[in-house]
């Protein structure tokens, strides 16, 4: 009978229960779209190491059995190998040979603008990137149109103009359903809106921004006014790199497999000021009844606009911890 965390607040979920549940997420429509996405997104960011690919695939699996119906890739992902310019890539394969003969159960969202080789275009969102990199996930996700495409970060060297009717003409296609940004700051996302309606072209309706209990700042300005402009958000880095699962423990090596242990990089310092800021976590989770993780999750589907959250996981246990989480 597995466990899905160590956390005395959670309960045991057997392997027959597990199979048998319905999960009772309430999908939640992104603003301005036919898409209802699950409160719970599979991230792929460690997809091709330390997730090798039987692994991922399995994930995607019980994700896609389980109710989560929304998956986030990006073209840079390919695991902790990465290095600023490789090729990326491996996500999408994964993802792409994960979906064959269930792709209507899934709600693809992929990315481009991070730097990816040499070339001009192998960087930014300019038209030149768009047509180049949106031809090159299609193919290894296998798909003939992609659900969401994300511009992954703010491109200051690339006309706005240009990188939105490039997206228009990739809708028109039928090679992109609706587009999103990353990474964005509320400034950089009001330049986005006033551009779009001032040339006709398509207005974003997703924004995804890192947000978590120990990384409210976009809770200030940007989340307003992704509310008052009707966007959907879905944050990531939801759990902090793992510094919300109660797994760190002052004056202790960070336990084998978590990621300060594999990423160290990855991962804030695990100082005295962290450690008390997530003492006040932990008492707000035990009073709630429920674990470090599943407190952070509930936290930020519980802000305005959020559609879902952005969850990475390893393993299956880690996935069950997120189901139940919205199930409470």
């Amino acid at each position: 009978m597995p466990a899905i965390c160590r956390s005395r607040h959670i309960r045991i979920v057997s392997g027959h229960e597990w199979n048998n549940i319905a999960t009772g997420m309430k999908n939640r429509l992104i603003p301005g779209t036919g898409l209802r996405v699950s409160p719970v997104c599979l991230g792929t960011m460690t997809f091709g190491t330390p997730v090798g690919e039987t692994d991922a695939i399995r994930l995607i699996h019980e994700a896609l059995d389980h109710g989560v119906n929304f998956i986030d890739t990006a073209n840079i992902y390919e695991g902790y190998t990465r290095v600023i310019g490789s090729a990326g890539g491996v996500a999408e394969e994964i993802l792409g040979r994960a979906i064959v003969g269930r792709r209507g159960q899934a709600i693809i969202a992929t990315k481009l603008g991070m730097k990816v080789g040499d070339a001009p275009e192998d960087e930014g969102t300019s038209a030149a990137a768009i047509r180049k990199h949106l031809a090159l996930s299609l193919k290894r996700l296998a798909v003939d149109c992609i659900d969401i495409y994300y511009l992954h970060k703010f491109d200051p060297a690339a006309s706005m103009t240009e990188t939105l009717a490039e997206i228009a003409a990739e809708m028109r296609d039928g090679k992109i359903r609706h587009y999103g940004v990353s990474n964005y700051s509320a400034p950089q996302l009001r330049e986005l809106l006033a551009t779009a309606d001032a040339n006709g072209l398509p207005r974003p309706v997703i924004c995804q921004p890192p947000l978590s209990l120990l990384k409210p700042e976009v809770l200030n300005d940007l989340l307003p006014l992704c509310e008052k402009e009707q966007i959907g958000v879905a944050p990531y880095q939801v759990l902090q790199g793992g510094l919300l699962t109660g797994k760190y423990r002052r004056g202790e090596a960070p336990p084998a497999g978590s990621r300060k242990a594999e990423k160290d990089a990855w991962v804030w310092a695990l100082d005295e000021n962290l450690f008390q800021q997530l003492d006040g976590i932990q008492k707000k989770a035990d009073k709630a009844g429920v674990s470090m993780s599943q407190y952070a999750i509930q936290w930020v589907l519980n802000q305005k606009a959020v559609v879902s959250a952005i969850i990475g996981v390893k393993r299956i246990e880690q996935l069950k911890e997120a189901i139940v989480a919205v199930r409470h």
